[in-house]
């Protein structure tokens, strides 16, 4: 049974929709790009540090930065639902950058491996709670009607960030070595965004309260715990997204962490393997421009099924081959299927969540989802050194081929979904 909702009074000031919010929506899109700068100073030039400048010759090890990245956020995301609806989505957005603030500085002077593994954990609350809080936010402030264009705006701005940086980086090493020239655009990044996030965002809680006073409620309040059980394996369609989202950013810690070291075992220089690690994120960031809106448009299941299907087709073309050109393709491959995904899940899991515990359905989604940086580095590191690295990248390949299958079987539409 459901019931009406008789919450607190709502400002009336408060509206939903993009046009009715857009100065602060158009703020939290330029804070998620800097969010996305702080990874991007990472995608060309760490596993090169860690090859080069400290001679590790494990290609497990050498990614060993990425596990705990992934580890980390992962943990970041399950709390960070908790935590926006107890303390606000502003207080949780400090937090993030306050604690991202000394990572580019210990990435820049690390005396040891240690060093920038323990950054990297720093970087994975960051971008844990940051992260989730501008697209929690976003889609608190658009309401129902445009989850899919409000995801996807976010997303463009934080992955082509990543690319523009995972650019620049591999650039100015290429003129100035691997540190520290390349990790001062961590630096302006985690003090612009951390200022903005204290003195402009505002908070979104009311603009929650609005919308589930429209929205039938719960008899009876659900637990974190059920949330959790939900969201992993209790719903079909939450289901289907958690292993979507957990696969698709499983091969994506694998590129993180084997194609540079892969692009330069073929003798590729450290200008081009920024071009190709650049490719991927920005294309990606662009098209979820386009990819967001269609998902409301045309429903969340075939975007996300062609998506894995097209990322498995670019992992394949880059194992099976060894010119720039064919890489570009496969990265290009990679970052159109994944921009067809991205936003995709995270719209299907805000459909299948009520109001009232969506904040806390999108942190375990991005739990499961992020979990996949960390399995797909350290499995990709161990496949690579027993069979080598094309083995690898055509491993996940096959496992984002069968992840895009199991969407296909498991995930279904809802009467009034756009799943």
């Amino acid at each position: 049974m459901t019931e009406a909702v008789t919450g607190p009074q709502i400002a009336s000031s408060v509206q939903l929709g993009l046009k009715e919010n857009w100065p602060q929506f158009a703020l939290l899109v330029l804070i998620n790009a800097f969010v996305g700068g702080m990874v991007g100073i990472e995608r060309t030039v760490v596993p090169l540090i860690g090859s080069e400048e400290f001679r590790i010759s494990s290609t497990t090890l050498v990614v060993s930065f990425i596990v705990s990245f992934g580890v980390v956020k992962a943990c970041a995301n399950l709390i960070s639902g908790q935590l926006a609806d107890a303390w606000g989505r502003k207080r949780v957005l400090i937090l993030g950058w306050l604690v991202g603030l000394p990572v580019p500085l210990m990435i820049m002077w690390a005396p040891s491996w240690g060093w920038v593994i323990a950054a990297n954990a720093l970087l994975g609350i960051n971008q844990g709670l940051a992260w989730s809080m501008t697209v929690i936010m976003k889609i608190d402030l658009v309401g129902p009607k445009s989850r899919g264009l409000a995801v996807g705006l976010n997303e463009f701005a934080g992955y082509l960030a990543v690319g523009v940086t995972a650019f620049l980086t591999g650039y100015l090493a290429s003129k100035y070595g691997l540190r520290p020239a390349p990790i001062y655009l961590g630096v302006a990044y985690a003090i612009l965004g951390a200022v903005l996030s204290i003195l402009l965002v505002r908070d979104t809680r009311e603009h929650v309260r609005l919308e589930t006073a429209a929205h039938a409620r719960q008899a009876s309040p659900i637990s974190f715990r059920e949330i959790f059980v939900l969201t992993s394996f209790g719903d079909r369609n939450l289901f289907a997204a958690s292993q979507a989202g957990l696969v698709n950013n499983l091969n994506d810690g694998m590129s993180w962490g084997i194609f540079p070291l892969f692009f330069a075992s073929f003798g590729l220089p450290v200008d081009r393997i920024g071009i190709l690690k650049a490719v991927y994120p920005a294309t990606w960031g662009i098209l979820q421009i386009a990819t967001g809106p269609l998902s409301d448009r045309w429903g969340r299941k075939g975007l996300i099924v062609a998506g894995m299907w097209v990322q498995a087709a670019g992992l394949f073309l880059s194992a099976a081959t060894s010119h720039f050109e064919w890489w570009l393709v496969g990265s290009l491959l990679l970052g159109l299927g994944t921009a067809m995904v991205y936003p995709s899940l995270i719209a299907a899991v805000s459909d299948a969540s009520h109001p009232s515990w969506r904040a806390r359905s999108l942190s375990v989604y991005r739990f499961w989802r992020d979990l996949g940086y960390a399995i797909g580095a350290l499995s990709a590191g161990i496949i690579a050194d027993l069979f080598g690295m094309a083995w690898a990248i055509g491993a996940i390949g096959a496992l984002t081929f069968v992840s895009g299958a199991i969407v296909f079987v498991a995930m279904e539409v809802r009467p009034g979904a756009r799943t």
